[in-house]
């Protein structure tokens, strides 16, 4: 999509904005093009100078858990509160896939899943992606990436776009292990708790730049990704506050879908949690507990950037790669099209682009960070991305826009417990679509039911609206390439156990069930 709009877009979204602007033709282009021929020399945006570009992206973040926020009486997060002070806060900021490997594969590329090919964390990169610090090289810019790769590999190779690698395989270790970490191709040690390392070695980089070439650094961080495991000095931080327990936990809310309702006793459910005994208050707890050293690196790289002169006209981004639940629906984890599931924290701060203190309403996503960086580099985005520059958002609250997001997730036989996803998610409302199971889908208001508690699929009278949210759907999915369902060979363990003392099979909605007709009739 890039920033190109048309009639024709207009005409296929019918609510206006952005896939109401959306190009459908481009967006059609896209499900065929082959990213390997685009020049990699992009067209400048006139009289933007490039800026320095700091993207922190950490793990599992869901978007409330902030102090600014305030989603529970605890839980201090004062560098993210300073960035959204002195910044711009994306309220309604979003992944367009709930699981690690294809969330960071959006934000690299700009693309879906469905387009990029990346549908999990076993599918391999396709040899043919581009990433967008690729461009920025090309363009002059020295290119780090430092931390979590995870992305369709288990290993830990320095990757294209990077002139400076710093990384581990798979999820890593908070504490030194034996893998240790890939420092520009070499096997180095890892020497402590891994948050303030890569910290260290994000801190050593910047410091070392010339200040006449402009930088782009991709830090990721390993935390809050579980087991969380804070840092020595944040331990029992929070053992004495009071977790609020969401009340949608509660087992059987009317409308629920039956496959909902059963993943309470499963891997990802608050019955059988991780098939052990899981305490969600301590879990929660040891959860923002680790994010404090997150917090405190930001702070010191910050600190930095203030010593070289740098730092209002750095454009920094925090954003987390996918949500988490902490109970909400009887779940624990991610994957789902629920709000605590898709729905992330997005920061940005840069004094020279865009006013201090500023809310973005806006539905934006992680396919939109590869635009608003090579933007912010005075770059024009490749017009294959799918993905647009967020940064007028931050400017001007009426700037065009999106009016809806596709979201889809692809069954994995490892975890079984959820089913092939594709949602739409409009500003008021969301569609949820499964594939391959008997079930009710799902309809919310999200004006009138913030928490998706309210069903509008399990009574009649939203059949408009549904099938509105769906032609909608599907309207994404065909002129983006998606109308395909991947498949993957076995491979890995299965997590299908249930608790026998566990909660019981949900039963089917009553609508499934015609009224008998009397006797006799």
């Amino acid at each position: 999509m890039a920033d190109s709009f048309d009639r024709r877009g207009i005409l296929l979204g019918g609510t206006g904005g952005a896939f109401g602007l959306y190009s459908w033709a481009a967006g059609a282009k896209t499900a065929g093009v082959n990213p390997s021929t685009q020049d990699l020399r992009l067209k400048r945006r006139p009289g933007v100078k490039p800026k320095n570009i700091l993207f922190i992206l950490t793990d599992d973040h869901r978007y409330d858990a902030m102090g600014f926020m305030k989603a529970q009486d605890f839980g201090e997060t004062p560098t993210l509160d300073r960035l959204a002070r002195e910044g711009a806060h994306f309220r309604n900021a979003f992944v367009t896939t709930a699981l690690c490997s294809p969330s960071r594969a959006s934000i690299l590329t700009g693309l879906y899943a469905h387009q990029h090919k990346v549908v999990d964390n076993n599918h391999p990169i396709p040899s043919d992606l581009i990433f967008y610090p690729q461009f920025l090289q090309k363009a002059g810019y020295d290119t780090a990436f430092i931390g979590k790769w995870h992305m369709g590999t288990e290993g830990d190779d320095p990757q294209p776009g990077f002139d400076h690698w710093v990384s581990f395989k798979g999820q890593g270790t908070y504490l030194p292990s034996q893998n240790g970490l890939n420092v520009d191709g070499r096997k180095v040690p890892q020497k402590g708790y891994i948050t303030d390392e890569l910290t260290d070695y994000a801190i050593d980089w910047i410091d070392k730049r010339d200040p006449s070439r402009p930088w782009m650094m991709h830090l990721a961080h390993k935390a809050v990704h579980a087991e969380f495991l804070p840092a020595e000095r944040h331990k029992g931080r929070y053992d004495k506050e009071i977790f609020r327990y969401p009340e949608n936990m509660k087992a059987g809310a009317p409308g629920r879908p039956m496959w909902v309702e059963n993943q309470r006793n499963s891997w990802h459910g608050v019955d059988y949690a991780y098939h052990g005994d899981l305490d969600i208050a301590d879990y929660y707890k040891r959860y923002m507990e680790t994010l404090l050293a997150v917090d405190e690196g930001i702070a010191r790289i910050m600190d930095l950037l203030e010593k070289r002169g740098e730092l209002d006209d750095t454009l920094i981004i925090y954003m987390g790669d996918n949500g988490f639940m902490f109970g909400e629906h009887g779940l624990i984890d991610k994957r789902t099209a629920y709000e605590e599931s898709m729905r992330v924290p997005l920061l940005a701060r840069c004094p020279s682009l865009f006013d201090a203190g500023s809310t973005v309403e806006n539905v934006v996503a992680n396919i939109d960070i590869a635009p608003t960086i090579l933007a912010a580099a005075g770059l024009e985005a490749p017009s294959y991305m799918a993905g647009s520059n967020v940064l007028p958002l931050a400017r001007d609250r009426n700037a065009p826009w999106r009016q809806e997001l596709l979201y889809e997730y692809y069954w994995e036989r490892n975890f079984p417990q959820t089913p092939t996803v594709h949602a739409v998610r409009e500003d008021r409302y969301k569609y949820v679509h499964f594939h391959g199971i008997w079930d009710l889908d799902e309809l919310y208001d999200l004006t009138a039911d913030p928490h998706e508690n309210d069903n509008l699929l399990a009574r009649p009278g939203h059949e408009a609206l549904a099938e509105r949210m769906s032609h909608k759907l599907f309207a994404l999915l065909e002129e983006t390439g998606g109308m395909q369902i991947p498949l993957s060979a076995d491979a890995g363990g299965r997590n299908e156990l249930r608790s026998p003392s566990g909660s019981g099979q949900a039963p089917f909605p009553p609508s499934f069930f015609l009224p008998q007709k009397k006797r006799g009739a």
